[in-house]
């Protein structure tokens, strides 16, 4: 699944950790995950084999949320990467957000974006719009 437009959060994420280390931002600012985030962790969610940056004790779930305009009511939904792939042989264009929650501290950060679909492009007509599979 070729992903374009891709942005890496990395170095944003880095110089957040810094600021925490150093006590210029508090840790009830970033570890803020919302209970609707936390549910999609649990539910919809990855799990990384990456530690929490913060606590240390469990390892980072990423949670994937789909936003465009063909999506219709699937739009702001967590997927996984199954359901990604899916989507993306049967969408034109959306964007897809990928966070990363630690599901004990409440961690959570924009780990990156990027596009998948049918890209557009000159003289091509837009598919129909297909509702994308709905996960319950």
């Amino acid at each position: 699944m070729p992903r374009r437009s891709t942005v890496d959060y990395v170095l944003r994420k880095r110089a957040l950790l810094a600021d925490v280390r150093r006590g210029r931002v508090a840790l009830a600012e970033v570890c803020d995950a919302a209970p609707q985030l936390t549910q999609a962790a649990r539910y919809h969610g990855e799990d990384t084999d990456d530690p929490c940056p913060v606590c240390e004790r469990r390892r980072l779930t990423r949670v994937n949320f789909v936003y465009g305009d063909a999506l219709g009511t699937v739009a702001g939904q967590a997927k996984r990467e199954a359901e990604l792939a899916r989507m993306d042989a049967m969408q034109d264009e959306f964007a897809v957000y990928a966070v990363e929650v630690c599901r004990g501290c409440g961690w959570n950060h924009l780990a990156s974006s990027y596009v998948l679909g049918a890209e557009p492009g000159p003289g091509r007509v837009p598919r129909r719009t297909r509702r994308a599979t709905r996960s319950d």
